[in-house]
């Protein structure tokens, strides 16, 4: 078994087939499958359904090892890379939109003046989809809500953040500067689907007073949630940061008394340690949390820990 067999492998998963996994590995199709058939030989088991260019169950399991033998050798490379010279790589970065909204822009820019060598990729999207690509080990690190369920993470706290209502004008809540989370009772809200750590902390706290929340729809993307409060489909329950100060065109901000905020981290995967320039992205969006001035936005303690590992590899 070597690293070109397990290439050859994953080239096959990501591209469909043999002959476009040969051109994405600038080779000709009889050596992807010379490699795939030795990798096989080996295992004493098939990886890939020849009639339909699909993964096997046991090509899955390879797959799943040979991503984090790579991700692996990738900060191997960073790492020595970075002892040597300056830190630097690429790291790819998954975070909510809410977040990312007021995070990415003053991460990157901070990334380039601390370590201009480090090429971060950004992956907006939810929670609920960057958690599998964290595992997967296709995203090096990732900002969603807390807490999750995934054994395969570990994860760092970075900030609560305020629940609020985002009612559109003319609603009733609208008419409100705040309310009691038992008057939610009487309005059907847009909220995230069940199943989602911003919905089940809102039901288990709804829960213990007696209330179960009624749903106008359930949206899984906060992004999405705003917008259409903002188009006056309905009032929804956000995070503050979801309603940046324009939106108040449309909608009106109302608070909730007696609703605990939600919990905002970083997930990294359980196993290896994070390359050079991932500690990098780490560090720096930690001590953007600790220096923001965002309304209802509350470090956590555990991110008051951050420092600059520019001399520490």
């Amino acid at each position: 078994m070597d690293l070109r067999q397990l290439a050859a492998l994953t080239a096959v998963a990501e591209a469909g087939s043999f002959s476009a996994a040969a051109r994405r590995l600038h080779t000709v199709q009889s050596n992807v499958s010379t490699h795939i058939a030795r990798l096989e030989r080996d295992l004493g088991a098939s990886l890939v359904d020849r009639a339909t260019g699909e993964l096997t169950e046991e090509g899955e399991v390879v797959l799943a090892r040979a991503r984090r033998i790579h991700h692996e050798i990738e900060s191997l490379r960073s790492d020595v890379e970075s002892m040597l010279h300056e830190v630097s790589g690429t790291v790819r970065l998954g975070c909510i939109g809410t977040t990312g909204r007021w995070l990415v822009p003053r991460l990157l820019a901070l990334m380039a003046e601390r370590h201009p060598q480090v090429h971060v990729v950004i992956i907006d999207a939810t929670t609920t989809s960057l958690i599998p690509q964290v595992v997967a080990d296709t995203l090096d690190l990732a900002v969603i809500n807390l807490p999750t369920a995934e054994h395969e993470l570990t994860t760092e706290p970075l900030f609560d953040e305020d629940r609020i209502i985002l009612a559109p004008l003319g609603h009733p809540l609208a008419a409100q500067a705040r309310v009691a989370l038992s008057d939610l009772g009487e309005h059907e809200l847009l909220l995230e689907p069940v199943g989602t750590a911003f919905r089940d902390q809102l039901d288990d706290q709804a829960a213990r007073i007696g209330l179960e929340m009624r749903a106008l729809a359930e949206i899984d993307g906060i992004r999405l949630l705003t917008s259409l409060a903002f188009e006056g489909f309905g009032p929804a329950m956000v995070p503050t940061t979801a309603a940046p100060p324009w939106i108040e065109r449309a909608c009106r901000r109302v608070a909730v008394d007696g609703l605990a905020p939600r919990s905002v981290g970083l997930a990294l995967p359980r196993r290896g340690r994070p390359s050079a320039p991932a500690r990098a992205v780490r560090a720096a969006i930690r001590d953007l949390v600790m220096a923001s001035r965002q309304d209802g936005v509350h470090p956590t303690p555990d991110a008051r820990g951050s420092t600059d590992p520019r001399s520490r590899h």
